[in-house]
């Protein structure tokens, strides 16, 4: 747990200091280091300490993420990102649907397992639950598709933080407007440590609330409503000027998502797959590269830009969890607030498509 709190800042350090940790980003650097830990033979990693710190660490990041956003700027992006998040949808069913009619030989369970992908790839791993539990699914059948899902979202995310943004532009066009880089910003002042300190508060504050709703409405933590609550309330307090002049809010979300990052790093344990089936995994590989390249087959059709494309697929394949860190290692925070919105969107989404998927192939 130690290691996730303070490798942030050693890879930090190290961006500045060398040219190599420069190029790949700290957002890189975590989560590679966090793999690395994860798959040392030998070493032996308190998992739920993992579990508990990436748990924590994104209900605190994203109102510090948003208390520094321009709602006006957002809005004028809706257009575009609800046009890449409907082909981003569109392109799991397909690849699903596809990709299940021809593993069908392989396993009677193929149009469950393929609604299951449709629910984790719109929305999430509570979304495949749901739709496995729904469908009757066998238990091993969904213990293998969340451990294949880890190891191929794993690859996928590296790729995103480290060259996606540069294969995407090969094909798409640039970002319009005023990204990170370009835009204002207060961090090369002084950022004072009493407007840190109070943007924290705030934000612990914040996530409070919502877990005490959660509680009182459910009798439980519910995840997709606790994120609900926290994105809508910061979302909110960025409309206030004080809150949006809180200096070193937005490094402050950094520097949980780069902790976020170390831990989950961690728990992507390549050795679940060890002895299993490989039709499985390979079907889960298979629909998952097939709905990203259709989505920027798709992308590149209706002409939207690297950026909107690249977050909205983190958005669906991932969730509201992972926007954070592609934001930042895209130097794009404008999109932070729209993406974690559409990964929301997708957790509404995802149950649905993958029941009204399954239904469809069962009956073809």
């Amino acid at each position: 747990m130690l290691l996730c709190l303070f490798f942030p800042a050693i890879a930090r350090w190290a961006e500045k200091k060398h040219r190599l940790a420069a190029k790949l980003g700290p957002v890189v650097l975590c989560y590679a280091f966090g793999i690395a830990l994860g798959n040392l033979p030998g070493l032996s990693l308190d998992r739920a300490a993992s579990l508990h710190v990436s748990e924590a660490a994104v209900p605190l990041a994203i109102p510090l993420l948003l208390f520094s956003t321009e709602l006006k700027a957002w809005l004028a992006l809706a257009r575009s990102l609800l046009l890449c998040f409907a082909l981003a949808c569109l392109a799991a069913v397909l690849a699903a649907c596809a990709v299940g009619l021809l593993f069908r030989a392989q396993t009677d369970e193929w149009w469950k397992v393929a609604g299951m992908l449709v629910g984790v790839y719109v929305g999430g791993t509570a979304n495949m639950s749901a739709i496995g539990l729904a469908l009757g699914a066998k238990q091993e059948t969904f213990v293998l598709l969340n451990a294949a899902d880890v190891v191929a979202g794993g690859a996928y995310l590296l790729f995103l933080v480290s060259v996606g943004q540069r294969v995407a532009l090969t094909v798409l066009p640039r970002f319009t407007g005023p990204t990170e880089a370009e835009a204002p910003s207060t961090a090369s002042a002084p950022v004072a440590a009493r407007s840190t300190v109070l943007a924290v508060a705030l934000a612990v504050l914040l996530v409070g609330l919502c877990v005490s709703l959660s509680f009182a409405l459910f009798g439980r933590l519910e995840p997709p409503l606790v994120l609900l609550g926290i994105t809508s309330l910061g979302i909110a307090a960025s409309l206030s000027p004080r809150v949006r002049g809180l200096g070193g809010s937005y490094e402050a979300g950094e520097y949980a998502l780069l902790s976020f990052c170390v831990a989950v790093g961690s728990l992507a344990d390549v050795r679940l797959l060890g002895g299993n089936s490989p039709t499985l995994m390979v079907f889960v590989f298979v629909v998952m590269a097939a709905s990203i390249l259709l989505h920027a087959a798709l992308a590149a059709l209706f002409r939207l830009d690297a950026d909107t494309t690249l977050i909205t697929s983190t958005a669906t394949i991932f969730g509201p969890a992972f926007i954070g860190p592609v934001a930042a290692a895209l130097k794009n925070r404008r999109l932070v607030a729209p993406g974690l919105t559409m990964g929301l969107m997708g957790i509404a989404l995802g149950t649905y498509l993958g029941l009204a998927t399954a239904w469809l192939l069962q009956r073809l």
